[in-house]
């Protein structure tokens, strides 16, 4: 395509031109924890080969992009621009419904929409401040995000009437997506991740969905424990890579 035409047309957004016409495009998203990804929609090797090529030049590092583990040609196309595998997450799948899961004492889950926003979002700051001192923020999942924060998307446990662990949901037509599930330090070890699952899985059932997903990294024994121990089977994977 010696006709073909790279141009900005926004401050993050390319297009690839071609007598004219539109065969590719370019973005770069910026996520709630300041990383950005990258996305090009290209039939062709060549426009993706010179769309990645501007793109990268023109956008500060380090950059980053999500490919199903399963599609070997974007996964190549990425590879060859220069980007490197930094962690696989295993796609969970479980039904919605199942058996009731006791809380442990002194534990209560408030379903979606049921939590009030001041102490979610202090909760909500919290795990994010435990998060960052121990593993790192960045090792959560590429799609875990945070904001707007809304209590229709939250699953909440409460012990002695603090906040005290999470889940963070995207509520799909189809299944209901769990992005982040998480428990204060001090709180861990009670059964309170298995109770915020189990309502999770209760509350999807109740508005007539059939599945729960989660992304797990494929190096979190914890988390693959809890999803496993509720009969979630793995679907799949994804890939992060990245271009430092």
């Amino acid at each position: 395509m010696d006709t073909l035409l790279i141009t900005q047309v926004a401050e993050r957004q390319w297009h690839a031109l071609a007598d004219d016409l539109v065969v590719g495009r370019g973005d770069a998203s910026p996520r709630p924890d300041g990383r950005l990804f990258l996305s090009i929609d290209a039939w062709h090797d060549p426009v993706f080969e010179r769309l990645a090529a501007v793109m990268l030049a023109a956008l500060p590092r380090p950059l980053h992009t999500v490919v199903d583990e399963a599609d070997l040609d974007l996964t190549a196309r990425w590879r060859q621009a220069g980007l490197t595998v930094r962690r696989r997450e295993w796609e969970y799948v479980m039904a919605s419904g199942a058996a009731p899961v006791p809380s442990p004492r002194g534990v209560t889950t408030l379903p979606p929409g049921t939590a009030q926003v001041r102490p979610l979002r202090r909760l909500d700051r919290a795990i994010r401040a435990e998060i960052e001192s121990s593993v790192g923020w960045d090792q959560m999942p590429a799609a875990v995000l945070s904001r707007p924060l809304d209590p229709a998307r939250y699953v909440v446990a409460t012990e002695a009437g603090a906040y005290a662990g999470l889940a963070r949901l995207a509520l799909l037509p189809r299944h209901t997506r769990i992005g982040l599930i998480a428990v204060r330090a001090g709180h861990r070890r009670r059964g309170i991740a298995r109770a915020l699952l189990a309502e999770v899985r209760r509350a999807t059932h109740e508005r007539g969905v059939a599945t729960v997903s989660a992304e797990v990294h494929e190096a979190n024994a914890a988390a693959i424990a809890l999803v496993e121990g509720a009969g979630a089977h793995r679907q799949g994977s994804n890939l992060e890579l990245v271009i430092r």
